[in-house]
């Protein structure tokens, strides 16, 4: 398959150093071989090569911060733009991950339009383009006989689409609720310790689990995000960020805490969706609930089925190589299942 890259960031170099480091493997045992041709940053600048960029020295100019570090060689362009790139026709498939807009979605749902209507394959990390405008996306894929997957989107590599959407085939799904954000998460497990919020805030900053700026971990939004993704897809709705009931954790005081651990219960940033609408918010569970027992970073999701009852989905929410491998999966799943 050959790709373009749109960002290259933390996700989209786990994603390559996968490709590096397993490229042997992944052609031997599953019969898949990915190239990158192209990629386009806002920040190191663009690259592409119909033949293929050298993983390596692409990985290494990124480490310099610029792609003017990544060597020159017989028909490498530097001077294209996405469309370009995409209008060129020489890609199967589009790899979105650039950071998430989820006010407009833009420029990336730009480009994803573009690349279904050349007849490229999609799979995204950022969530805006599938948050704000699934359907539309969805439809013109089927539309043009092409595949458009999100794994990465919700849980990175812990794969909550392929149970709800592939091994879950034939079941329907009345719920869905599960730890989304594993900033939050782990703030809330070290304040079980007694450590206050703004300690296990700073902590979690410290670690890399939360930005500089917060505001959307522990406001809630980055949960709210992944929940409209889940609407869409599981019950065909278009939610909108205003239709869900949204708060964070930030007014979790110590006494809470502590209150909930004297009644049998921990708290836990919930966010759930069912056809009829979806909230984020601080709740306090039983610890018999299985959601209860997710603690750090860990990100975890129950999907209530009418077959097969309760299923219980623990992983990884975040991380380069976590976060990469749900970009390979996609990209694995279409290849054996494109036409």
């Amino acid at each position: 398959m050959k790709l373009i890259l749109i960002g290259f960031g933390v996700v989209g170099q786990g994603f390559a150093e996968i490709l590096r480091d397993k490229g042997l493997e992944l052609q031997r045992k599953h019969n898949f071989a990915a190239q990158i041709i192209g990629v386009v940053t806002v920040s190191k600048g663009t690259l592409y090569h119909s033949s293929g960029l050298e993983i390596p020295s692409l990985l290494e100019a990124a480490a310099g911060g610029s792609f003017d570090n990544y060597p020159t060689q017989p028909g490498l362009r530097r001077d294209l733009t996405a469309g370009d790139m995409i209008g060129a026709r020489e890609a199967d498939a589009l790899v979105e991950v650039s950071p998430t807009n989820l006010e407009t979605a833009q420029p990336a749902l730009e480009y994803c339009h573009q690349a279904l209507d050349a007849g490229l394959h999609l799979t995204l990390a950022n969530k805006g383009p599938v948050a704000l405008d699934y359907a539309n996306l969805r439809a013109k894929a089927r539309d043009k006989g092409v595949q458009m997957r999100y794994e990465a989107t919700v849980m990175a590599g812990t794969p909550t689409m392929h149970l709800a959407e592939d091994a879950l085939a034939g079941c329907a799904i009345r719920s869905a609720r599960g730890i989304l954000n594993g900033t939050t998460n782990y703030i809330l497990t070290q304040m079980e310790t007694g450590m206050s919020y703004d300690d296990a805030l700073a902590q979690a900053q410290e670690l890399g689990y939360a930005e500089t700026d917060p505001r959307g971990d522990v406001e809630g939004w980055d949960a709210a995000g992944k929940l409209l993704i889940l609407g869409n897809a599981l019950f065909g709705r278009s939610f909108a960020l205003a239709d869900l009931d949204v708060s964070g954790i930030t007014k979790i005081s110590a006494g809470d805490i502590t209150a909930a651990k004297a009644a049998g219960q921990r708290y836990k940033l919930i966010a759930s969706v069912t056809p009829a609408g979806g909230s984020v918010k601080a709740t306090r569970l039983p610890l018999d609930d299985p959601l209860a027992s997710v603690g750090g970073s860990t990100n975890a999701i129950t999907l209530e089925t009418d077959l097969m009852g309760d299923i219980t989905l623990i992983g990884a929410g975040a991380g380069k190589l976590e976060t990469g491998y749900a970009i390979l999966s996609d990209l694995m799943a279409i290849k054996r299942t494109a036409h």
